[in-house]
């Protein structure tokens, strides 16, 4: 499948029905709160499918919030309505990016998170095409602003992408070179990207490169983790990686 570009709420002239997201599922801890995470499903789906592996996990101290995308028309299926963060086209280097569309979704994810404890860590993570939103949502969190340049005012502890990829891949660098400290918040992000080698649905070398322009760009607590013939799903060893490094990265105990 290709995904990138189109109007769905994202800046083409056509009047329309304003986008609602769905319903939030959220998953309470299980012992003291010391981390609340979003977690954004991918195209087509819905927060509830997320919720329900989510609280299966051994991560007590963890709140997951799992939204649901609003339903829009997506260019890749000829205009067909789905639940979508973003419209999305053809992934490719050259692909426009839904600007409105993502600046959209990642201020539903900081609005979300705005309201928990203030003593509490605040993360994003997704998969597929919410990995993509989750990736877009770190970018803001480094330059202080959304792509419209509206102020990002959520500081995130960590960010977590399964088979997803990097939108605005192509003017990352050039941006974080043009705003003050935009370095510094993006090498203390921990990150962690993971990817299957046998995805044919977000091919394995857009997600490898997706690291290393972030890598690149100063995001350098990055880890890449690659699974060997992992199509575009999730397997035990992938979130027994995900409660590790999440443990390790945001201190939490009661695993």
């Amino acid at each position: 499948m290709s995904f990138n570009d189109s109007t769905a709420g994202s800046g083409s002239g056509t009047t329309r029905t304003p986008l609602q997201f769905g319903r939030t599922h959220v998953v309470r801890p299980r012992g003291k709160h010391e981390a609340t995470i979003i977690w954004l499903h991918g195209l087509g789906d819905n927060g509830s499918s997320w919720s329900q592996l989510l609280e299966s996990l051994p991560l007590p101290n963890v709140k997951w919030i799992c939204p649901t995308a609003p339903t829009r028309p997506i260019a890749a299926f000829g205009g067909f309505p789905c639940t979508a963060w973003f419209d999305v086209g053809d992934i490719s280097e050259n692909a426009p990016d839904d600007l409105e569309g993502l600046d959209f979704s990642a201020a539903h994810v900081a609005n979300l998170l705005s309201t928990e404890p203030a003593d509490v860590k605040l993360c994003v993570g997704g998969f597929s095409m919410g990995a993509a939103t989750a990736l877009y949502s770190a970018t803001c969190h480094a330059f202080r602003q959304y792509g419209n340049g509206s102020p990002y005012r959520v500081n995130l502890s960590a960010v977590v992408g399964l088979s997803g990829w990097l939108p605005c891949a192509r003017t990352l660098r050039h941006r974080m070179e043009g705003v003050d400290d935009a370095g510094r918040r993006a090498a203390s992000l921990p990150i962690l990207l993971c990817h299957g080698t046998g995805d044919d649905v977000i091919a394995y070398q857009h997600g490898e490169k997706s690291a290393r322009i972030l890598s690149s760009s100063g995001f350098w607590n990055l880890t890449l983790r690659t699974y060997e013939g992992l199509g575009h799903y999730t397997i035990p060893e992938e979130t027994d990686e995900i409660c590790r490094w999440l443990s390790a990265n945001l201190c939490l105990g009661g695993t």
